[in-house]
C-alpha cells in the first residue's frame, strides 16, 4: 500500500494540501500528516508547550479530514524539507503533498521553498495543490500524463490513478485537466526528481494539482 504524507502547518494553503492528499488517498493509499518544528525549546515547560501546540495543530488537520486516527508526525529538524525527507524514508512514504506558497493567487501553483528543495534531486514524488483547491476538490475527472522523454512510469502512474479515481487520461495540459502527472527531466538519475525549465514553466501555468514523479518510478496509489 502506498503512503502519502501531507505537510501541514495550519495555514489556508496547507488546507489545500489536505484536500489533495485526501483525494489522492481515496483509492486506498495510507495518509499521514506531518509538521516540522525547527528547534527544541531550551526550557522544559516551554518545550512541553511547544510539543502540545504542534500536536494540536495536527489534530486540527485530522479533524478537517474527518479522520482523527490518521497518523500524525511532529518532526524536529532545522530544515523542513530535510525533516520531511527523513520522515518519508523512515515511513516508506511514496509522496509528499504541499500547498502552494503563501499569497499565491487562487487557482495557481507556486511551490514553496520546501517543495522546491525536494523537486531538486529528491527521492520521492512531490504533489502540489493550487491555492484555493480545498473549495473544489471533490473529484478528478481528467488526468494529464506529461513526460518530455516518454518515461513509461509517467503514463503508468496516470493510468493507475485514473483507474482508481474513475478518470480519463489525456496527453495535454489544457483547460479542464483535473490533475497533471509530470515526469522528471530527461537524463535525471533513476529514482530522483528534477524538473526541466519547461516543466517548471508548465507548472506555473497550470490551474490544477500536479504530481511530479522521480524518474523511472511509477506509483500506484
Amino acid at each position: 500500500m502506498a503512503t502519502i504524507i501531507v505537510s501541514y502547518d495550519g495555514t489556508e494553503n496547507d488546507t489545500d494540501a489536505l484536500a489533495l492528499g485526501k483525494l489522492l488517498a481515496s483509492g486506498g493509499a495510507k495518509l499521514a500528516l506531518a509538521y516540522v518544528r525547527h528547534a527544541a525549546e531550551p526550557e522544559v515547560n516551554k518545550e512541553i508547550a511547544a510539543q502540545k501546540e504542534a500536536a494540536a495543530l495536527l489534530e486540527a488537520g485530522a479533524a478537517w479530514l474527518g479522520d482523527p486516527d490518521v497518523p500524525q508526525h511532529v518532526v524536529l529538524s532545522a530544515s523542513t524539507p530535510a525533516g520531511l525527507r527523513e520522515l518519508a524514508e523512515r515511513e516508506g512514504a511514496d509522496v509528499i503533498v504541499f500547498g502552494s506558497e503563501y499569497r499565491t493567487s487562487p487557482g495557481h501553483i507556486d511551490p514553496g521553498t520546501s517543495a522546491q528543495r525536494l523537486l531538486e534531486g529528491g527521492p520521492l514524488a512531490v504533489a502540489i495543490a493550487p491555492a484555493g483547491f480545498k473549495g473544489s476538490a471533490e473529484t478528478i475527472d481528467t488526468i494529464a500524463s506529461i513526460s518530455e522523454d516518454g518515461d513509461p512510469a509517467t503514463a503508468e502512474t496516470a493510468a493507475a490513478l485514473a483507474a482508481t479515481l474513475g478518470a480519463s487520461v489525456v496527453t495535454h495540459s489544457g483547460p479542464g485537466v483535473g490533475l497533471a502527472v509530470v515526469g522528471s527531466k530527461p537524463g535525471t538519475a533513476g529514482g530522483r526528481v528534477t524538473l526541466s525549465a519547461a516543466a517548471q514553466y508548465l507548472i506555473e501555468m497550470l490551474d490544477c494539482p500536479v504530481l511530479v514523479l522521480p524518474h523511472g518510478v511509477a506509483l500506484r496509489l
